[in-house]
């Protein structure tokens, strides 16, 4: 296990974009959380930091023991792909995580979109969303802050 961030870079990583996950902070520490994997530097101008998933689970982690940090860290490697909310399925943790995930599953179908439309436009739907109806739907739906309802209707 590698030994937790010092209270400067944690403060950086508290203070990141919570969407994005951009980081602000001096050179130094930007290099520090970057040779620390917690961040990587973007390859095109102005290089803009941003957090890594490590880095990002540090943010949503509340200060552990040393020994619950281990059991957290172990099982955060089990991590799935991004799913819609359609019904039916478990709850998925609602936070930031979640809204990360469901901007960039959003961005993503707007690219789909762009791609895939002949004049490249994304206002309209593209063969994906047409033959996934629910899921585009739900992601829409997410993707504009409305909650899903529950099993119960609510």
């Amino acid at each position: 296990m590698t030994r937790p961030p010092t209270a400067a870079q944690r403060r950086v990583i508290d203070a990141a974009d919570p969407v994005t996950g951009r980081l602000r902070g001096t050179e130094a520490q930007l290099a520090a959380l970057v040779g620390r994997g917690l961040a990587f530097r973007h390859p095109r101008p102005p290089h803009d930091c941003f957090l890594t998933p490590a880095g990002h689970r540090i943010r949503e982690a509340a200060p552990e023991p040393p020994r619950a940090a281990e059991a957290a860290q172990e099982s955060a490697g089990a991590g799935g792909v991004f799913a819609a909310r359609v019904g039916g399925e478990e709850e998925p943790a609602a936070g930031p995580s979640r809204a990360r995930e469901v901007h960039s599953a959003w961005q993503g179908l707007l690219e789909l979109r762009r791609m895939t439309n002949p004049d490249g436009a994304a206002d309209r739907p593209c063969g994906w969303e047409r033959t996934h109806l629910v899921r585009a739907a739900a992601l829409a739906l997410e993707a504009a802050g409305h909650r899903p309802a529950g099993p119960d209707g609510d």
